[in-house]
């Protein structure tokens, strides 16, 4: 598990500096052309990558329901909520829709439950609810209505919860290289059927280039962490993106930073705590 939150932090780094570079990228673009653009240049990259490397062979050793839990990571987690998120954020603040997609853990953490037979710890529930407690200080958020576009960036993340738990599903039997490849490579062609080919001026070229790079990433690292590690576990790391964005906006306050690591250490207390006897063990064995 270890190697997997690991990961999960590299992933809430590259989350952060993703965010923060989209919203100066975006300029005049509208938000479906930019993520769909953004999305097909990864999409191609990572198909390119698995014909190249041979690992396009063992899509013939899928069985049936590899196929379609791998239809339903490119639908729900490639495509659909990005349609919703970015359509919802035309409609509502950044603020309201960060806080809205932050929630993401807390939606995991039901359906891993059940689904996935994770276990949360009471320490663990405590974490959540004070991660997400930190991170409503963002900006200083007082609250918002639900409007329109608030429930279709909830919708979003609802979507992006479901295929995370999927996609943990289907990381036991199929390699990280096809789920990556199913939720960037399918989930543009189904962005290209909403918004139609996306058509960008040479001057928007290099903030696409850079956000899909970013994005590029962002999913391949992250799929390799929910290889290694819970799906709550990793969930709850990735709020702590939200603290290098906002260092880059100049607008993290030390108060946010303090009860959001105090929820990551609360939720990582089990783990942090074998480490820390595991570095102590030794001399307590000594003669």
């Amino acid at each position: 598990m270890e190697k997997g939150i690991k990961l999960a932090l590299l992933a809430a780094l590259i989350s952060g500096f993703s965010i923060f570079i989209n919203k100066s990228a975006m300029g005049a673009i509208a938000p479906l052309t930019f993520t769909t653009s953004k999305n097909l240049v990864v999409g191609l990259a990572i198909c390119s990558l698995i014909l190249l490397s041979g690992k396009w062979r063992k899509i013939r050793d899928l069985k049936r329901h590899e196929v379609v839990k791998l239809v339903v990571v490119g639908v729900i987690g490639g495509s659909l909520p990005f349609y919703l998120f970015f359509t919802g954020l035309a409609q509502t603040s950044a603020v309201s829709a960060a806080i809205i997609q932050k929630t993401l853990v807390l939606w995991v953490a039901l359906l891993a439950i059940p689904f996935l037979k994770e276990r949360l710890s009471l320490l663990q529930v405590v974490g959540i609810a004070v991660l997400f407690y930190g991170n409503s200080l963002i900006g200083g958020f007082k609250g918002f209505n639900f409007g329109q576009g608030e429930l279709m960036i909830l919708g979003a993340t609802i979507l992006w919860a479901v295929e995370t738990v999927v996609a943990k599903k289907v990381l036991d039997t199929v390699d990280v290289n096809l789920v990556t490849g199913a939720r960037m490579g399918l989930g543009s062609l189904v962005l290209i059927s909403f918004g139609g080919w996306p058509s960008i001026s040479g001057s928007q070229v290099w903030g696409v280039v850079v956000t899909a790079g970013l994005l590029f990433a962002y999913v391949s690292v992250w799929y390799r962490a929910l290889e290694f590690a819970p799906a709550t576990v990793v969930t709850s790391v990735l709020v702590l993106s939200t603290l290098v964005t906002n260092v880059l906006s100049a607008k993290l306050a030390a108060q946010q930073m303090v009860i959001m690591l105090l929820g990551a250490g609360l939720f990582l207390s089990k783990l942090l705590w074998s480490k820390i006897q595991g570095l102590l063990a030794p001399a307590w064995l000594e003669p």
